[in-house]
């Protein structure tokens, strides 16, 4: 049986003529007919009535059109997005953290998808989206890692601010000045709330604050910050995130900045293209509107140098 038959019964149950098919698959209505006879031989049944009227289904293709018409149309839509050689037929693939991408990124895109901007979205860490983008399966890639790769060309956006936060619960129930006075050491018995395992965001932290290590493992590691800032507003520990994402739980008193360094540890957001795809009208118009609306994404900006941290 082959896939292209199956594509076309779908197209004669909607349209309810084989004519009216044949126009929108731009083929002959001779061709539709062998290929409807073709599926009904097949499976046996009869699939449509002709009538004065049009093709109507019979109840057996009533019963297929159902089963298949969303994986058909799934199929036929994977193979646009990889083999259409018309640009503009294809969707644009955009990668980048989950947090960043649901907080800041697709609220500043809700007018370009209004009007008419097809949208893929891959969430990730960065080296995994990076080499998506390398190997041609992303259009453009938001990293916290600045793309080095030949072939790969990065625009700075904006900088990420790191807070060290914790419940007013939590924060209390430190020893007055302990942390002026023994530092990082004083937070050692509290749960620690991770993005990930090797504890990368909080590491960078501990090392430029308090200079060292932090204290030990994760208690908890979620890898969205959104449910690791979730947590600490529980009380189930404390935690480093970006103070763009938990600006409103510190302003409604549910977090405390434990500590307000003078110089708070930061971390650059990148955009990442393969080079030479700007010259793509539709890609060239998003990757300078996100550029422009970056600037409004994070809050503070620190002259210290970032690496990355995630």
């Amino acid at each position: 049986m082959q896939l292209g038959w199956l594509h076309t019964f779908i197209t004669v149950y909607h349209k309810g003529s084989f004519t009216k098919a044949a126009a929108h698959l731009g083929i002959t209505q001779p061709a539709v007919t062998q290929q409807i006879r073709g599926l009904e031989a097949e499976l046996g049944k009869a699939l449509f009535d002709r009538t004065p009227q049009g093709a109507v289904p019979t109840p057996e293709a009533e019963a297929l059109a159902h089963d298949i018409e969303g994986p058909i149309t799934g199929l036929t839509a994977a193979i646009n997005r990889h083999f259409d050689t018309s640009p503009s037929n294809r969707p644009i693939r955009l990668g980048g953290p989950a947090d960043l991408i649901a907080a800041r990124v697709l609220p500043s895109l809700g007018r370009l998808i209004a009007g008419g901007l097809d949208l893929r979205i891959t969430l990730g860490e960065s080296d995994g989206l990076l080499d998506d983008l390398k190997a041609g399966h992303l259009d453009l890639v938001i990293s916290t890692i600045q793309p080095r790769s030949r072939g790969l060309a990065g625009t700075a956006l904006t900088d990420e601010e790191f807070a060290l936060v914790a419940s007013p619960e939590v924060a209390d129930s430190l020893p007055p000045g302990s942390l002026t006075t023994e530092g990082g050491r004083t937070l050692a018995k509290l749960p620690m709330i991770s993005y990930a395992e090797s504890l990368p965001i909080i590491r960078r932290y501990w090392d430029i604050v308090f200079d060292g290590p932090p204290p030990g493992p994760p208690a908890v590691v979620v890898p969205d910050l959104r449910g690791a800032i979730s947590a600490v507003v529980a009380g189930a520990g404390i935690s480093v995130v970006p103070t763009y994402l938990c600006s409103e739980e510190i302003a409604n008193g549910q977090l405390v900045m434990l500590l307000e360094p003078d110089i708070p540890p930061i971390n650059t957001f990148h955009l990442a293209v393969r080079s030479g795809t700007l010259s793509d009208t539709r890609l060239s118009r998003l990757h300078a509107h996100l550029v422009a609306e970056a600037r409004h994404w994070t809050s503070g900006r620190s002259d210290r140098s970032s690496r990355p941290v995630r």
